[in-house]
């Protein structure tokens, strides 16, 4: 049995829920690792991330949006609303606070801007939907179907990221 191991850099857009159709990217991985039958998963390392699997929509609306994703953003809008404030949920705490404070000393790409922090709707979402998707491997690709996508899906609102989704391709 082979094991591979591969990852895609994902640039979120920061205003908005970001959708990065990675579809094509995780078929190329699944070709380089040279696995012909067995199990892709794609995952990510975020706690404000998920990875799901969705139709392809070829309609869009005026701001470039698939419509089956600005439909999902308006029902998630329902459930889970957005964070604009400190008093729209419990998350985060003083502890929590004070913890992302003192990584933002140590790590210079944390931001030290206590705004950006307020993202309990993102955290919810993605525990919602999950960080990640099993994908079949036959005959070295992924079986989802003529319409089926990939999506990497970054919930949070609040900055502008660089994120990692990663890969594990294993089978024969």
């Amino acid at each position: 049995m082979k094991i591979e191991h591969g990852s895609l850099k994902v640039e979120s857009n920061g205003s908005k829920v970001t959708y990065s159709d990675i579809t094509d990217q995780v078929r190329q991985e699944i070709q380089e690792a040279g696995v012909q039958d067995g199990l892709c998963v794609v995952s990510s390392q975020h706690t404000t991330c998920s990875v799901i699997f969705e139709e392809f929509v070829h309609d869009k609306d005026w701001n470039g949006d698939e419509l089956l994703q600005v439909d999902l953003n308006r029902i998630l809008d329902k459930l889970i609303p957005r964070q604009l404030t400190e008093s729209d949920y419990l998350y985060p705490g003083q502890d929590h606070v004070q913890f992302l404070e003192e990584l933002s000393q140590q790590t210079p790409e944390y931001p030290n801007d206590l705004t950006t922090i307020l993202n309990a709707d993102a955290h919810l979402r993605a525990s919602l939907f999950g960080s990640n998707q099993t994908l079949i491997i036959k005959d070295g690709q992924p079986l989802i179907g003529s319409v089926g996508y990939i999506y990497f899906v970054d919930w949070d609102q609040n900055r502008k990221r660089h994120r990692t989704c990663n890969l594990l391709m294993m089978g024969d």
